[in-house]
């Protein structure tokens, strides 16, 4: 469980670093009259919300076979083309950091979906892959590294506001953040 635990989080990191490669696409958002009425309903959609939900690993048989996760998400800014820019809070171990991320996002009519395909990240690995479709107040997809993957599921949430001085941050459960995928 460790090693999926480690492998989740790893694929994270790669796509952090993927944004690290791309600067220039971070720092040129587009004008909100610039975008189309179902890519300004999704920036509206994902400004200043949580994903909360749970995923699964493929052939995982000890234990509950759902996991919880947790997401934050600041914002999600059209870059260029089908490149969006998604400012996130990363927690993990003594990680605790806002950074931007930028990934593909798709169309299926009104739908959007993150789509990554086999992306290497140099320094950090390669075949990460994962498909995120949006709904109403839900998310569902898969995610794949390597030989190992699986599905994540659950509901987009409005982030509650912080008290003043207080970090943003909405733990699950068991005091943690994120899954780790």
């Amino acid at each position: 469980m460790t090693t999926h635990v480690s492998t989740r989080w790893t694929w994270l990191a790669q796509s952090l670093v993927l944004l690290l490669l791309l600067p220039s696409l971070a720092a040129v958002p587009a004008v909100a009259d610039e975008l189309t009425p179902r890519e300004q309903a999704f920036t509206t959609q994902m400004e200043n919300c949580v994903l909360v939900g749970t995923f699964t690993v493929d052939g995982q048989t000890d234990g509950d076979p759902l996991k919880p996760e947790r997401y934050e998400i600041e914002s999600a800014v059209k870059a260029s083309g089908d490149l969006w820019v998604f400012t996130v809070r990363i927690k993990y171990g003594k990680l605790d950091t806002k950074l931007p991320v930028t990934v593909p996002l798709l169309w299926a009519g009104e739908t959007p979906m993150v789509s990554l395909t086999n992306a290497s990240i140099p320094g950090l690995g390669e075949g990460f892959s994962a498909r995120v479709l949006f709904h109403e107040d839900r998310y569902a997809g898969t995610w794949q590294h390597g030989k190992v993957g699986g599905h994540m599921f659950g509901r987009i949430e409005k982030a509650k506001p912080a008290a003043a001085g207080e970090k943003k941050t909405q733990p699950d459960a068991a005091g943690k953040q994120g899954s780790g995928k």
